[in-house]
């Protein structure tokens, strides 16, 4: 069995003055997620304003208490960057859950 984390993470950057700022910020967090836990990432809403952002972050892995701890380690990290900022929604699933074997 396996197991799949996603949270999703509401952002609000104040300081942003453009577009371009905005996707500055959230390509350099992308790929810190990215390559510091090994998270899939995708801006999945708020495109076309410059202060906000809406990112999904998936974690995967063979057991429940590690990719909880992931994902412990993902929140920690992004709300060391962004404090008040940030708003979070996660949900943990099996394999069972999504009705496979």
């Amino acid at each position: 069995m396996a197991f799949l984390c996603l949270l999703t993470l509401d952002l609000h950057l104040p300081e942003n003055a453009s577009l371009k700022g905005k996707r500055k910020e959230i390509k350099s967090l992308k790929a810190q997620l990215h390559g510091r836990f090994g998270a899939a990432v995708a801006e999945t809403d708020h495109h076309d304003l410059w202060q906000r952002a809406t990112l999904t972050v998936a974690l995967v892995g063979r057991e429940r208490g590690r990719v909880d701890e992931s994902a412990d380690a993902v929140q920690r990290f992004t709300e060391s960057r962004f404090g008040d900022w940030v708003r979070w929604n996660r949900r943990t699933l099996s394999t069972a859950d999504l009705g496979e074997d």
